[in-house]
């Protein structure tokens, strides 16, 4: 299949849907470290999408964009009505998850048991393309258990491409179902990353990102030179300011802020905003506690936060102080904060 007028750049970077982690509050502040990082939803079942609370499952901010969600489910019919619902709600991406390997989700006969059964998944992939008319992408792993990987992923990604899809994000190691937590399933596999570049030069026209045991830019920008996109995982999470490289050394632009800690100040009004509709300082302030990680007062920071956040009332004064705890304080134009 050729797709001579295929855009990669989407792809080029982004950072991985973690459940519990990349809610939205993290997602608005790590936009305000990168415009260009595509940023992913937590994984959202199908099921609870077409039966659920649609607002509090697929709202988010309009300065979240570009924007994917992560779909999880295996039923083609309610996954195109979940990716229908996902397109009125103006997602940029829908993602199908094929490689998470936690017991909800093997529960469900969905995430990563799907790669035993590709024509299944390219099934889905082609309803939920007809229903949503978005770019619609895998995230799968390398195979799971007993499957030999290179097979299994060839036949994934053959099929799922037949079908129509725009990406494939690859976890460039096994699930192993079987005796492995999905703590341990992040680790214990081996990488094997020559067979992510292998696939992509079976399907120079597909475009295909990476995924797994990524931490550093440097090492981004080496599988850029095999690949069309990297995503991050954990490293983007506990250290957020690893964001503010992304524009410049892999878009070649300048970031939204001079500093994480610019960002933090731009990221208040969002704050006070999030507040003023019911949320926990708490909540949103989870997601900064690795900033400033080996700077002179991060610990300081950090403790400010833990210990001041959780508190009845507590409000965006408490970041302020806590920012105050770290070094070379900066002011921020109340113009370039983030509107509201």
């Amino acid at each position: 299949m050729k797709r001579n007028s295929v855009d990669f750049s989407p792809w080029r970077f982004s950072v991985a849907p973690m459940m519990e982690w990349t809610d939205r509050h993290y997602r608005v502040l790590a936009r305000l470290h990168s415009r260009k990082a595509r940023l992913y939803t937590e994984m959202v079942t199908s099921a609870a999408i077409v039966h659920g609370d649609r607002e509090r499952l697929l709202g988010y901010d309009r300065s979240e964009h570009p924007l994917a969600v992560q779909l999880g489910g295996s039923d083609p019919r309610e996954l195109a009505q979940a990716a229908k619902i996902c397109a009125e709600f103006a997602y940029d991406e829908i993602n199908l998850n094929v490689g998470c390997p936690s017991d909800r989700v093997q529960n469900g006969a969905f995430g990563a048991c799907l790669m035993r059964d590709p024509a299944l998944v390219a099934r889905c992939v082609a309803a939920m393309k007809a229903a949503s008319g978005r770019n619609v992408t895998v995230k799968c792993r390398i195979g799971v258990d007993e499957q030999e990987p290179r097979a299994a992923l060839f036949a994934l990604a053959g099929a799922v491409v037949a079908a129509g899809a725009d990406a494939l994000i690859v976890h460039a190691r096994k699930a192993w179902l079987k005796g492995l937590s999905p703590k341990e399933n992040r680790d214990i596999p081996p990488l094997d990353y020559p067979l992510v570049h292998e696939l992509k030069q079976a399907m120079p026209e597909v475009p295909i990102a990476i995924n797994g045991g990524i931490a550093t830019l440097p090492a981004a920008a080496s599988q850029l030179e095999r690949l069309d996109g990297v995503m991050v995982g954990r490293a983007a999470y506990h250290d957020l300011s690893m964001l503010q490289d992304v524009d410049p050394l892999l878009f070649g632009v300048p970031a939204p802020f001079a500093s994480s800690r610019a960002a933090v100040e731009a990221f208040l009004p969002y704050i006070e905003r999030k507040l003023c509709e019911g949320a926990r300082l708490a909540d949103i302030t989870r997601h900064m506690l690795g900033l400033f990680a080996g700077r002179p007062g991060a610990r300081a920071f950090r403790r400010h936060l833990a210990t001041h956040a959780v508190r009845k009332g507590a409000g965006t004064r408490v970041v302020e102080d806590a920012l105050g705890l770290v070094d070379h304080p900066i002011s921020v134009p109340s113009a370039e904060r983030l509107s509201a």
